[in-house]
């Protein structure tokens, strides 16, 4: 027998006809579990051999007596089983991989021992590729910011409900006495004797009078989730009575979400310390988290933050939101019941409840028992949630608040594990999904914004309403007055173009007299080109089309390529009347463009 997540779990060889192979894995189980100390999935490798042996007793019949993991027939049916496994299971369940795993692990821990004979072919089996694969998960998604508001809010609700209610009740059990003395259907009176231990739910089960002679108070009491009913109205009463005593298991769902909230940290871990893992400092408190999965053993103080600290925070309900606070009201609220369970010393989340038997009971909750889930937690405070209403989701919701504030710093998100686990599991949800769409749309808009701002090429200036460029029209397109003045002069002509300033140039040192005008005018951003420019643009168009019949594409394209897109740009915009004069005014010779030797001699040579 093995101790599991919440029973013993036990495997029986009898029950099988092959209870000498049930017995060699049950004996690998009950040590394997010894030695690493799993609990939560124990009961996988239970379920591994249970299935196993019963596809051995099937198959192989009155046979399956005396077979053994050293049996050299278990090859085959090993394969079989596991090959089988996923029938029983929806498309993409990891649960067959697991169950598969188990029983593998289990031979292969055999095989380590020398003393224990596998069977060679079975050994090479089990410690080769699974035959069937993981499955396929979906990451839960964080809750929507909506949802998280309202269930903190519901949280805090409900935890001064509880602290309301307790207080009331010891209030009320002051104000009794002995029912021995008093009366059974008093119920100041029941209170005390059950605050004080004087008498026991079973006690009141057998001197309450018959249930018709009760009051209509009484009565009320007693309705469970079906009415009113006679047979169950003791045992109703009295966990009524209990809970107006101790905290019961549901609404410590509350304080699991505040901690949660206020920390960061898993569930797992928020109801894993107890009150010797609790350290208050002058300003906060210090606690002890496990994180059995990660098998980590951490000591963190969460420090109370002043007005000026939290301004600009992602904070709700604000000063509340401290896990000081909420930790002291955990305290304050079960001390009763710790007081009563000594025995459980790694959790504050215990409660008081009275069992079927009219037992009383007292020990660590359970969260995920009938009538005391978090999904029944978030019905009864009225809280409705898409998707599944699980609690993991509030760890999430509070790792994409962290990524928020930290501005998306996977780093500073990923605080408490790896920044591998945060990618994998924090930030597939959908609010991070969103913001990581978003910051990706603003940088290529940023870019493609300051694509379409810079200017790496010349300013073509259209003709005014007179038809004409005027120092008015230069004036507003950029230029200053005596940069104006000097284009229309013609004291800044470079040939295919005006230059703004010739000493700025993009190709040149600072200072420096442009050194390739106006072979590089086209791509220049100082460059200006006016109306009476479109001869000279002509010309070098006639050029650089030249040039393209003697060069290869890639290296015209290398040395040219932005001149000749930005000329015939330029071109493209005048009107076939406009470039019909010009060429008139080339025949006549009126236009000429100057350019360098090196302009004539780069395809000559």
């Amino acid at each position: 027998m093995v101790m599991g997540k919440d029973r013993l779990l036990a495997v029986d060889p009898v029950r099988y006809r092959c209870s000498q192979l049930a017995a060699q894995l049950a004996d690998e189980w009950v040590e394997y579990v010894a030695a690493t100390g799993v609990t939560a999935h124990a009961q996988v490798y239970d379920t591994a051999i249970d299935r196993f042996c019963r596809h051995v007793d099937e198959h192989l019949g009155a046979r399956a007596t005396g077979v053994s993991l050293a049996a050299s027939g278990l090859f085959d049916l090993l394969v079989g089983w596991e090959l089988a496994l996923s029938e029983g299971y929806a498309e993409g369940s990891m649960r067959p991989r697991m169950i598969s795993s188990a029983l593998r692990t289990l031979i292969v821990r055999r095989d380590d021992h020398a003393e224990r004979l596998v069977d060679a072919d079975l050994a090479r089996l089990a410690r080769g590729t699974a035959l069937i694969g993981w499955g396929e998960t979906t990451e839960r998604d964080e809750f929507k910011r909506k949802e998280k508001r309202a269930i903190v809010r519901a949280a805090w609700q409900s935890a001064h409900d509880t602290r309301r209610r307790l207080r009331e009740g010891w209030d009320l059990a002051e104000q009794g006495r002995h029912p021995m003395s008093g009366s059974w259907t008093r119920i100041p009176d029941l209170l005390w004797g059950l605050s004080r231990d004087e008498i026991t739910p079973d006690d009141i089960r057998v001197n309450m009078p018959p249930v018709r002679q009760w009051s209509p108070e009484l009565r009320d009491l007693a309705v469970g989730k079906a009415g009113f009913l006679p047979q169950f109205a003791r045992i109703q009463l009295c966990r009524w009575l209990f809970r107006q005593l101790y905290p019961f298991t549901r609404e410590l769902h509350a304080f699991r979400v505040l901690l949660m909230d206020a920390t960061g940290y898993a569930s797992e871990e928020v109801t894993g310390f107890g009150e010797s893992d609790v350290e208050f400092l002058p300003k906060g408190v210090r606690l002890t988290l496990l994180k059995n999965r990660a098998g980590l053993l951490r000591h963190r103080a969460f420090r109370d933050r002043g007005a000026a600290e939290s301004e600009g925070q992602l904070t709700v309900d604000w000063p509340r939101r401290e896990a000081s606070e909420v930790v002291r009201q955990l305290l304050a609220v079960t001390a009763r019941v710790r007081a009563k369970a000594p025995h459980v010393t790694d959790t504050l989340f215990v409660s008081g409840s009275v069992r079927n038997g009219f037992d009383p009971y007292f020990g660590a909750w359970a969260p995920d028992a009938r009538g005391g889930s978090f999904g029944e937690w978030l019905d009864v405070m009225g809280i409705e949630v898409e998707g599944d209403r699980h609690i993991g989701r509030m760890r999430k919701s509070v790792k994409v608040e962290k990524a928020i504030v930290t501005e998306g710093r996977v780093d500073a998100a990923a605080d408490d594990h790896t920044e591998e686990t945060f990618a994998n599991h924090y930030a597939q949800g959908t609010t991070l999904r969103i913001l990581s769409g978003r910051t990706i749309t603003t940088a290529q808009q940023h870019w493609f914004d300051k694509a379409l701002t810079r200017v790496d090429g010349p300013t073509a200036v259209t003709p005014g309403a007179a038809g004409e460029v005027d120092q008015g029209q230069l004036m507003k397109s950029g230029l200053s007055a005596e940069e104006a003045e000097a284009i229309l002069t013609g004291q800044l002509d470079m040939g295919v173009s005006h230059c703004k300033n010739p000493y700025e140039s993009p190709f040149s040192l600072p200072g420096e007299l442009c050194a390739v005008a106006p072979l590089r005018c086209l791509e220049c951003r100082n460059a200006w080109i006016l109306p009476s420019n479109l001869p000279q643009l002509l010309l070098f168009y006639d050029h650089l089309k030249h040039l393209r019949t003697r060069l290869t594409p890639q290296i015209f394209a290398r040395l040219w390529g932005q001149s000749w897109v930005n000329l015939k740009a330029i071109l493209d915009d005048r009107t076939p009347e406009e470039v019909t004069q010009a060429r008139k005014h080339i025949a006549a010779g009126d236009a000429v463009l100057d350019l360098p030797l090196s302009a004539n001699t780069e395809f000559d040579a």
